[in-house]
């Protein structure tokens, strides 16, 4: 029998990071002494791998100043979390969707635009790490929306495209599960507007976390 899986998106899907986010993208752009952009720009690139979310900010930069760009945005975030100024709180309710899912027979796993560091603190943070049976990070995979996220947690999880729900909350986490062939569930609390996910291909949206394992229920 194939496995379901249940793949969500981290910052801003599970946690809302937003304000981290921000303000290391603000620094990095700061310390090579150009405006920041304004943080409404910002959130909605999040999700993007970092080089590609500079590249989106600050389109007539070139390849060498993207990469600078990203490689001081990563120290910056190093240095407000050894700081203590990450907060990362999960939405509320996520935790009581990951139970139901669970109790449901799902396998849960993560596609993120983060660091596999990153992702780690976080989930380790929160105690949920265990509970993924896939972890993949945009240091191992081209960004989002390309597929191949979604394609290695399937491999991974023993599951098949149609009987894999991309959970997110952004148009990229739209587009990359329908790139995979997999059911993609937008989310309402997150950094992208419910319409703009259902332009993207979201097969629905919910509104709030606790409504996750209903939505599922009609896709596997």
């Amino acid at each position: 029998m194939t496995n379901r899986l249940a793949l969500f998106d981290c910052d801003g899907t599970l946690v809302d990071s937003q304000a981290n986010i921000c303000m290391a993208m603000e620094h990095c752009f700061e310390q090579a002494r150009l405006a920041p952009p304004d943080r409404a720009a910002i959130r909605r690139i999040v999700g993007l791998s970092v080089p590609q979310a500079i590249a989106a900010l600050l389109p007539e930069g070139d390849a060498a100043l993207h990469l600078s760009l990203a490689q001081d945005y990563k120290r910056a975030f190093h240095a407000l979390r050894g700081k203590g100024l990450v907060d990362e709180p999960l939405f509320e309710g996520i935790a009581a969707a990951l139970d139901a899912l669970e109790a449901d027979g799902w396998l849960l796993g993560v596609a993120t635009g983060k660091s596999d560091r990153g992702l780690a603190l976080c989930l380790d943070h929160h105690g949920l790490k265990q509970r993924f049976v896939t972890l993949q990070t945009a240091d191992r995979h081209p960004s989002k929306p390309h597929p191949a996220m979604i394609e290695a947690a399937i491999a991974e999880a023993g599951a098949a495209p149609e009987t894999t729900v991309m959970i997110g909350d952004t148009s990229f986490d739209m587009l990359m599960g329908r790139a995979a062939d997999a059911h993609a569930l937008g989310v309402a609390w997150g950094y992208h507007a419910p319409e703009e996910l259902l332009i993207a291909g979201a097969h629905g949206i919910a509104l709030e976390p606790v409504a996750i394992p209903t939505h599922l229920k009609e896709f596997a």
